[in-house]
């Protein structure tokens, strides 16, 4: 259902797939990853919102990315991807820049050791003046053909995007609640808790949306969507956090988290440039995460 009105929505308003997937499904698909951001900052307990984030970029390039291109190597058409599906210039320029900001921003954060309700307000600007450039971004439709009784659904096709993936919100409040439980308990840094359970679990929507998008050919909805999610949770969502702090928050603890998400997006832009992904592009991603996790799993078990 996601899918199908997402493509609705494309075909009434003009924009791109890879934009519908960048601002509506990125956003639909975030909201688990927003709503944790809102419990910790009542809470006080920040640290889970930033191991979150940056925990489900990781979970978006290498997991989600590398698990659909097996996936399509072993019941698609073709061994291989196509990650430069048609659209314009600048909706590819997008998928860049989004990757560009997931991974410089952690980078740049560590670099100053502390981040404050500032540097979140700075974070909510770019994601405000992006959503809105990117918004205005068109490509040519047949929507002049398109009835106009279905161009009047067009908002109704978007909140059926949104209800595709809205169930898995109403669980956030349990999530955060049992991770804290799981940290206290075993004696472990809710960060770590955060950047693999609660990770993995905000992270669903995603999961099930965009591996359905790989399956049926619809790479740009798909690369729109995980990119997107980078994109916003490390600006829209880290904001929302940081801003909510009352304290300085301490970004060495997240150190490891931050390599990882690095690396991850260094292989998706690598990706990218050479216009391809198949079993064995899959396979690293997958690496990639099964290395990240059986590092944080040690890290754990040293305490």
């Amino acid at each position: 259902m996601t899918i199908t009105n997402a493509i609705k929505t494309s075909e009434i308003t003009g924009l791109g797939k890879m934009t519908i997937g960048f601002i509506l499904i990125a956003f639909s698909t975030s909201l688990p990853e927003f709503c944790v951001a809102v419990i910790t900052a009542f809470t006080g307990e920040s640290a889970i919102s930033i191991g979150n984030v940056i925990g489900s970029n990781i979970v978006n390039v290498c997991l989600i990315i590398g698990l659909a291109a097996l996936l399509v190597a072993l019941f698609g058409r073709s061994r291989t991807v196509n990650m430069i599906p048609p659209m314009v210039k600048e909706e590819f320029g997008s998928l860049y820049f989004g990757l560009f900001v997931a991974s410089i921003i952690p980078v740049s954060l560590l670099y100053l050791a502390h981040a404050s309700w500032f540097i979140g307000m700075v974070l909510l600007l770019v994601f405000v003046l992006y959503t809105y450039q990117l918004s205005k971004i068109r490509i040519p439709t047949k929507g002049e053909g398109i009835p106009e009784g279905e161009r009047r659904r067009v908002r109704s096709y978007v909140a059926l995007t949104f209800a595709g993936v809205a169930g898995v919100v109403i669980s956030s409040y349990f999530i955060v609640d049992s991770a804290v439980k799981i940290a206290e308990f075993a004696g472990v840094p809710k960060a770590l808790i955060s950047a693999t359970i609660i990770a993995f679990g905000t992270s669903l929507p995603e999961f099930s949306v965009d591996v359905n998008a790989f399956l049926k050919g619809h790479s740009a909805l798909a690369l729109g969507d995980i990119v997107g999610s980078c994109f916003i949770n490390i600006t829209l969502i880290l904001g929302v956090t940081l801003v909510a702090s009352p304290l300085e928050v301490n970004m060495i603890v997240f150190s490891d988290l931050v390599i990882f998400s690095l690396i991850a997006n260094l292989f998706l832009w690598y990706f990218l440039t050479i216009g391809r992904i198949g079993w064995r592009e899959g396979a690293i991603l997958l690496f990639v995460y099964l290395l990240f996790l059986a590092t944080t799993i040690g890290a754990i078990q040293l305490r």
